[in-house]
């Protein structure tokens, strides 16, 4: 291992790359591959993009071909608890000591003209981590939009997807629907499949018309129909669905279109695979319950990234679904690159408690300006929280754990608003806590 790294945590060393921030644009990302013998043109892909439900789809993806039979790379973003989440084969993370020895590949070939961004480093390390491991498959989310993002170097993927397009990066992508659904298009390559999902007539027919230039077969897809609290069914397939939320409806008939377009190509997944892989499906971080110790207290709270206003109205519908006569609790943190206000305006009820919280992270909007905000849509003034810690001890403070799970009129504590924050929560109580199954 070269010197840069034989004293460094991957962490360590992905860090020294943060300085160079979000630049869009595939040169550096093919000028890398092409030194390390372009891996990405090795591996048989399936390339997502959207603004929400990326990972979801991924997730069903994994699980789906795994319990066909299949080794299975996927590619996610961001990271909860480590980096190494980023890059699991069969469901499985990369070990730190892999994820090292990969990176110490890539630094050998980075041209010291022109340094890669820190997800282009991570990415590259990502291609030649599956080609090196001979996935039989690999699932790509994008990082950011599609046309110009580092996973958009493939010219044959198997199939592409699509999933709801909303208002998120807008300093990026573009402040229309149009715009934003035309850089996600960018994924969309000349002959090659591709789902879509039912979306604003605005972002469709930009959908439609890149893929009529690329002479693309779309498939459309609506969602799923719920049977029951745990079954769905899309075109008369009926499966388990064990994520929750009714956006699940969507997202799973995304992954089962793109297995359809598999099998109708050769690739062996049964109907019994197909209804396995469903059942298995996991993905942290999502409408998940965990259960935690404070200060020697049990804990359940509800967690979910809910980063945009369409996630949060996700979440919203969620909550108030499932809890009609409680009152909720917030436990918030956002990014100042977000819609702070539209985020809240969604979330919060008049009635509702609001636990503003800094996030570790450069872009984090202040707790003052978030209680400020939220102040507008509230009948109880919010605190100000120097610190997770402490809005955790404050939100949880008169509940009980029995009456957490069993009285129905008790207060539901919900911790939401990035990603970034349910990372921080799970990185506090990780030696506590404990996912609801």
């Amino acid at each position: 291992m070269s010197p840069k790294l034989a004293n460094q945590s991957s962490a360590q060393y992905l860090a020294s790359f943060d300085k160079f921030g979000i630049h869009l644009g595939l040169e550096r990302i093919k000028q890398l591959l092409d030194a390390l013998g372009n891996p990405h043109q090795q591996i048989p892909v399936i390339h997502i993009a959207g603004t929400n439900g990326k990972g979801s789809v991924c997730a069903f993806l994994l699980s789906i071909l795994k319990a066909a039979g299949y080794r299975v790379g996927r590619y996610t973003s961001p990271h909860l608890r480590d980096w190494r989440e980023r890059l699991s084969i069969n469901g499985e993370w990369i070990s730190e000591q892999d994820l090292l020895l990969t990176l110490d590949q890539v630094n050998v070939a980075i041209d010291s003209e022109q340094s890669p961004t820190q997800f282009e480093v991570i990415t590259a390390a990502m291609w030649l981590y599956f080609a090196q491991q001979n996935v039989d498959i690999a699932v790509i989310e994008t990082g950011l939009g599609g046309r110009l993002d580092a996973t958009n170097v493939c010219d044959r993927p198997l199939v592409c997807a699509i999933t709801s397009i909303g208002l998120d990066h807008c300093q990026q992508l573009g402040n229309t629907l149009g715009a934003i659904a035309f850089e996600k298009a960018g994924i969309i390559k000349p002959e090659c499949p591709v789902i879509i999902a039912e979306n604003a007539p605005e972002a469709i027919a930009v959908l439609q018309s890149v893929a009529a230039q690329r002479n693309a077969p779309i498939t459309l897809v609506s969602a799923a129909q719920s049977i029951n609290l745990e079954t769905a069914s899309w075109q008369g397939f009926n499966y388990p669905l064990p994520l929750l939320g009714k956006h699940q409806l969507i997202n799973s008939a995304i992954a089962i279109a793109v297995i359809q377009s598999l099998r109708d190509r050769g690739w062996l997944i049964s109907e019994a695979a197909m209804r396995d892989g469903m059942a298995a499906t996991q993905w942290d971080g999502r409408l998940q319950w965990m259960d935690f110790n404070l200060n020697g207290k049990s804990c359940r709270i509800l967690i979910d990234g809910a980063h945009n206003v369409a996630a949060a109205a996700y979440l919203r519908q969620f909550v108030d679904e499932t809890f009609p006569d409680q009152r909720k609790r917030w436990i918030i943190g956002i990014l100042n690159t977000k819609d702070q206000a539209g985020i809240l305006k969604t979330l919060l009820a008049n009635e509702d408690l609001c636990y503003p919280v800094p996030i570790d992270n450069a872009a984090a909007t202040s707790s003052l300006e978030l209680s400020e905000i939220a102040a507008q849509y509230l009948h109880n003034q919010p605190k100000i929280y120097p610190n997770l810690s402490l809005a955790l001890e404050d939100a949880f403070g008169d509940l009980q754990f029995d009456q957490v799970y069993r009285n129905e009129l008790q207060d539901v504590v919900i911790l939401c608003g990035s990603l970034y924050l349910v990372s921080d929560f799970l990185l506090l109580n990780a030696l506590n806590i404990a996912v609801v199954t």
